[in-house]
């Protein structure tokens, strides 16, 4: 007698499979080991000042994201609830890189400058969108790109900074995922 042919499945990954699949990634490369990191340096051919401006690009995209949060927040204070914990995880990302933050206030007045559009990598409006829900969909779509951006940009420097970036892109695909599933 033959079997039953299996049920039907979705086709294509699940969203759980692809976020533990970024999170592994990250364990990956935090986890894989190396003599010295002075070594690898330059042995991947990372220069101090390629790996200086990394770390600097990597700060300001982050200090961009904060704004980000920051203008939604403002703008929506239903939101503070949800979006603080990832918000202040973003400034934690700031100071992992070397940055520092303008404001140390968890919420930005309106008063609070934003980024020209060439200081930071997803070029984020200082003005939020008009429902809270948009808010929520623009804010996950800046953490996927700047996730994604951070991934290939791990490629290019050496050793500790290669596994922060691998972290921080790891913490920010799971962001977009978070908010994405909020604004449903």
């Amino acid at each position: 007698m033959p079997y039953p042919p299996p049920p039907r499945t979705p086709s294509g990954p699940r969203r759980r499979t692809l976020l533990a699949s970024a999170a592994g990634a990250a364990l990956l490369v935090g986890c894989s080991s190396g003599a010295d990191d002075s070594d690898s340096e330059e042995s991947t051919g990372g220069s101090p000042s390629v790996t200086e401006r990394a770390r600097t690009r990597a700060a300001r995209d982050s200090r961009g994201i904060v704004e980000r949060y920051d203008a939604v927040l403002a703008a929506y204070p239903t939101l503070a609830e949800q979006l603080t914990p990832l918000r202040d995880a973003a400034a934690r990302h700031v100071e992992a890189f070397g940055g520092t933050l303008a404001a140390a206030s968890p919420t930005a007045s309106p008063e609070t400058p934003s980024a020209s559009p060439t200081e930071s990598r997803p070029s984020p409006s200082a003005t939020a969108p008009v429902s809270e829900k948009d808010a929520l969909v623009e804010l996950a779509d800046a953490e996927r790109a700047l996730a994604d951006a951070r991934a290939k940009a791990l490629l290019d420097v050496p050793g500790e900074l290669a596994r922060l970036l691998a972290s921080v892109a790891a913490a920010g695909a799971a962001h977009a995922y978070l908010l994405k599933e909020g604004a449903k």
